[in-house]
């Protein structure tokens, strides 16, 4: 074989393993282009999802529906199963026609006092003394009463005592350190109040009153006697003092 011949049979061979390549990486590329065309089944929001909002709402009230999207425009973090949010809570609002991914949720306990909050109920950072608050033996998580002494006009005598907010739930107790030890020290607690009734009492009674205090609940099966309102003319009429019996 010549030296020219060989070159040739050379030049040949490298062609035809060119043609093999570019027909390989063609195919390739074809395969991959038609798999990420290829439509797949994700869950998207129906509606709007304000931030807060249980996974289980979302599936009781028929918030999520399933649409068919290319495979390639699958978000990262798309649940594959309602399922994987149910005990979740949305951490950001999801909009209309947007996948429903897990980064759009949390779990309650990482959300904290936020998880608490829903419908007309607002929190609120309730100041006061450790023996207003009960501090030390308020606890997370515990209902409290508030109750205050109200002036009904500018005599001395003029006021009323009153329970002007029953049931209201503690997100976050009064903490007790070394310097909120000393009696009568400035602390405070916070509390979920709804934003209309019990708010505006309890702001104002705070506000403009001295003598207030929170009155800790009984844990379980706690009953609200009837509305009453005391001052000095029903205390001093009131012949036959009542007394709720303890059971020790």
């Amino acid at each position: 074989m010549t030296y020219r011949v060989r070159n040739i049979a050379i030049a040949v061979g490298l062609a035809l393993i060119a043609a093999l390549l570019t027909t390989f990486y063609v195919a390739n590329y074809k395969r991959h282009v038609q798999q990420s065309e290829s439509t797949v089944k994700v869950y998207v929001a129906k509606k709007d999802v304000p931030q807060g909002t249980l996974g289980t709402d979302l599936l009781k009230h028929g918030w999520i529906t399933t649409a068919d999207v290319a495979q390639r425009t699958v978000v990262p973090g798309a649940i594959s199963s309602p399922e994987q949010i149910a005990s979740q809570l949305t951490n950001q609002t999801i909009y209309a026609g947007e996948q429903i991914t897990l980064r759009r949720f949390a779990s309650q306990a990482q959300q904290g006092i936020r998880s608490q909050l829903h419908g007309t109920l607002r929190a609120i950072s309730l100041p006061g003394t450790t023996e207003q608050l009960l501090a030390g033996t308020l606890k997370d998580g515990d209902h409290v009463d508030v109750i205050a002494s109200v002036k009904t006009g500018d005599c001395a005598l003029c006021t009323a005592v009153r329970v002007v907010a029953r049931d209201v739930l503690v997100l976050k107790a009064p903490v007790l350190t070394t310097s909120t030890k000393v009696s009568g020290t400035s602390t405070a607690v916070t509390l979920a109040v709804s934003e209309r009734y019990q708010a505006q009492k309890i702001f104002f009674v705070t506000s403009n009153e001295e003598h207030w205090a929170l009155q800790l609940r009984p844990v379980a099966k706690a009953v609200d006697s009837p509305e009453d309102v005391e001052n000095t003319t029903s205390i001093m009429s009131d012949n036959h003092a009542k007394h709720v019996e303890v059971k020790k």
